[in-house]
């Protein structure tokens, strides 16, 4: 078999379903059958997610996608790889594909800033007045962001609009540019700008993830890695020598890109092999105590 007969799949679609919890319950076992791994998210507003499979099982899946009407011209992301980027099959109904909470409706379909492909995105990036807003959290931001790009003081999507509102009120006049992994935080991120007052908001359309695919601007001025969702953890995107390493160890501060998870406490962090030596993969003196076995009394 080809070293790369998998394929990891990225995509999203706002559309109404109805019925979702029915829905979640018929897809999960659909894709059981069917033998893909990943994680869905299945709300009243569409569909999110991300599986890997063979190329046959994922060929399928996504004709079988595109033959349901809402999802008729839903965009795939597609990554070759060398088999599964999960161990298991994960569909779970959800009130929102993304969580949000914000008091107001956001309809993407209806509300959301304008789209820039890879080439207009990287050509507005070198516009010095242009403000950059990361739409991910800290510790993505922290492997790999564009250049200029504000870092987001957020652990989390739902963080977003008190962050925004405590120290982006003076960018209101400004031309705003927003990006993500693959594009859906920013559907709603541009929607909730716009009903903030924000006149001139625009996303990246597809994310890092596509622009990084484009044979035009082949990644430029995005320094470090992509952190995703499944087991790769990250993913170049920079395609050109301008590639930089913008990561740092969490325990001795060198530059590194590479993750690791706390056996203990299972935080994500990037650590370098050498520490990751010397601490046993834990990423304080605390986790490694409490994996301890107890003293025998």
């Amino acid at each position: 078999m080809n070293q790369n007969a998998y394929r990891i799949l990225l995509y999203y679609k706002f559309a109404p379903i109805e019925a979702p919890e029915e829905f979640t319950a018929r897809h999960l076992q659909y894709c059981k059958e069917l033998g893909l791994k990943g994680r869905i998210l299945i709300a009243s507003e569409g569909i999110n997610g991300t599986v890997s499979g063979t190329i046959d099982q994922t060929d399928r899946y996504m004709a079988d996608l595109r033959d349901m009407p809402q999802f008729s011209d839903i965009v795939f992301k597609i990554d070759e790889s060398e088999g599964h980027a999960f161990k298991k099959m994960f569909v779970r109904h959800k009130k929102e594909l993304v969580t949000f909470r914000y008091e107001r409706e956001l309809d993407p379909n209806t509300i959301s800033g304008k789209r820039l492909s890879p080439a207009e995105f990287y050509e507005q990036l070198q516009d010095e007045d242009v403000v950059v807003i990361d739409g991910r959290n800290d510790y993505e931001y922290d492997l790999g962001h564009f250049r200029g790009a504000i870092r987001p003081d957020v652990e989390s999507f739902r963080e977003f609009p008190e962050w925004i509102r405590n120290n982006m009120g003076q960018f209101k006049d400004k031309k705003v540019l927003t990006y993500c992994t693959g594009g859906i935080r920013c559907e709603k991120l541009t929607g909730f700008l716009i009903h903030e007052g924000f006149q001139d908001v625009a996303q990246l359309d597809g994310g890092i993830i596509t622009y990084g695919k484009d044979p035009e601007v082949q990644g430029r001025l995005f320094d470090g890695k992509c952190y995703v969702f499944d087991e790769r953890i990250s993913v170049p995107i920079n395609r050109t020598d301008e590639d930089v390493v913008i990561g740092h160890c969490y325990h001795c501060g060198v530059s590194n890109d590479r993750y690791i998870n706390c056996p203990v406490c299972n935080l994500q962090y990037i650590c370098c092999d050498d520490c990751e030596h010397e601490h046993h993969g834990f990423c304080s003196d605390a986790c490694r105590d409490a994996a301890q076995p107890a003293r025998q009394h």
